[in-house]
């Protein structure tokens, strides 16, 4: 029986301290080749090491970062959704497994758009120094945005690749609110993290999933709202006499 007021309080967050956590290892075990080549990236001594180290990453982080980011959105999903008691390790590799092909293939596509930017963004801000470089920053952002869209969706539809990144790419455009509060909220996350680093192994992630999915499932859930009340309005237009029967009797 689980306790009540303030023992039950302190109850609640323990497992979610737990989840969170657990989750957010799982994550980052599944990602190690990609984690250390991007620590690479950060540590670079000189230009040539920067090149090199941010060509591995592009290079692991299909085949690792995004199918284990898609596996920690399964897990994110069953919590948005209330499911808050599944088994983590299982749902976690569940959703690895079934979910590696897409955001691999998905992986691919937006790893090279991210490189092209982050390297226009190195030229302009180095040799042209000109507000340009800030329209790159604009895009990559809307760019990370549209990738948590891209993994909200693997991980709640059946889609072909090419779906998936479409709508991610319109849903991000299309409802500007939404995105600016994903990166709003992700950027805190980041900031928090980076000014107390232990909250990186163990939660920065799985917090960013959350809130993410979230934000997305509010999106869905309003598309869906609309679409029942679209197929209403056919309905009666179709048939209006019906509809007008229908009324009388009640």
């Amino acid at each position: 029986m689980e306790p009540r007021g303030i023992m039950g309080g302190f109850y609640r967050i323990s497992e979610w301290i737990m989840r969170l956590s657990v989750t957010n290892i799982l994550w980052l075990v599944c990602s190690i080749p990609f984690v250390f080549f991007a620590m690479g990236v950060i540590w670079a001594q000189d230009e040539s090491q920067l090149y090199s180290s941010l060509i591995v990453t592009a290079i692991v982080s299909p085949f690792f970062f995004f199918p284990a980011t898609a596996a920690m959105f399964t897990v994110a999903r069953k919590w948005v959704m209330g499911e808050v008691d599944v088994p983590l390790i299982k749902t976690f590799f569940r959703g690895y497994k079934e979910n590696y092909k897409q955001s691999m293939l998905g992986g691919l596509l937006y790893t090279v758009i991210f490189v092209v930017l982050i390297v226009d963004f190195m030229v302009y801000k180095n040799q042209f120094n000109s507000i340009i470089s800030y329209i790159f920053i604009a895009f990559l952002l809307l760019l990370v945005v549209s990738v948590f869209n891209f993994f909200s969706m693997t991980v709640h539809y059946h889609m072909k690749t090419f779906q998936l990144l479409k709508n991610a790419i319109l849903i991000t455009i299309g409802k500007p609110f939404r995105s600016i509060s994903t990166a709003l909220m992700s950027g805190v996350v980041v900031y928090f993290s980076m000014q107390f680093t232990f909250l990186i192994p163990f939660f920065m992630g799985s917090v960013i999933a959350f809130l993410s999915f979230w934000n997305f499932y509010i999106i869905y859930q309003k598309l869906q709202e609309q679409a029942e009340k679209a197929k209403q309005t056919s309905e009666e237009d179709e048939f209006p006499e019906l509809t007008e029967h229908s009324s009388d009797n009640k």
